[in-house]
C-alpha cells in the first residue's frame, strides 16, 4: 500500500470511527456490543477494537459504558429512580457490573452519589452541570467525595 493509499484508507476509519462513536452516543441505552458495532460499519470486531483504541485512547466498550455512566449520573441526580431502575434505563443488564464500573468512574458507588448529588446541580446551566459532573475515564475518580 502506498503512503497516499494508507493515508485515504486512515481518514476512511476514522469517519467510520466517528460514526460507531456517534451511534454509542445516541444508542447508548440499547443493547449494543462490539461484533453488532463493526458490522455497522462493515469492518471485523478486532479491527475495530484497535482502530478505535488507537483514535480514542480506550476501548469501545469502555467508550460506551462511560456514556451510560454518564447518563446514570443525571437519572440518579433527578433523584426519582431507584439505582435498579437507573441501571436498566441507561442499557446495563447486570447491577453488579453497572455498581462497578459507576465506582471505578465516579469514585463512590452509586447509592451513595444518589443520596449526595440530587439536586446538585438545580440552577446550572445544562451545558455547565454536564462537563463539571462528567465521569473521569481510566478508574482516575478520587476515593472519596463526589465529583
Amino acid at each position: 500500500m502506498t503512503s497516499t493509499s494508507a493515508a485515504t484508507q486512515h481518514l476512511r476509519d476514522l469517519a467510520l470511527l466517528r460514526r460507531v462513536r456517534d451511534r454509542m452516543d445516541r444508542e447508548f441505552a440499547q443493547p449494543l456490543d462490539v461484533e453488532a458495532l463493526a458490522r455497522g460499519v462493515n469492518m471485523s470486531a478486532g479491527h475495530l477494537s484497535r482502530q478505535f483504541r488507537r483514535a480514542y485512547g480506550e476501548s469501545p466498550y469502555s467508550y460506551l459504558m462511560t456514556r451510560r455512566i454518564e447518563r446514570a449520573m443525571a437519572l440518579l441526580r433527578r433523584g426519582d429512580l431507584s439505582v435498579t431502575e437507573v441501571c436498566f434505563t441507561v442499557g446495563c443488564s447486570s447491577l453488579g457490573t453497572f455498581s462497578t464500573r459507576f465506582t471505578e468512574l465516579v469514585g463512590v458507588p452509586p447509592s451513595e452519589y444518589r443520596r449526595h448529588a440530587t439536586g446538585a446541580t438545580v440552577g446550572m446551566p445544562a451545558c455547565v452541570a454536564k462537563q463539571v459532573t462528567r465521569p473521569v475515564r481510566n478508574r482516575e475518580a478520587p476515593t472519596s467525595g463526589l465529583t
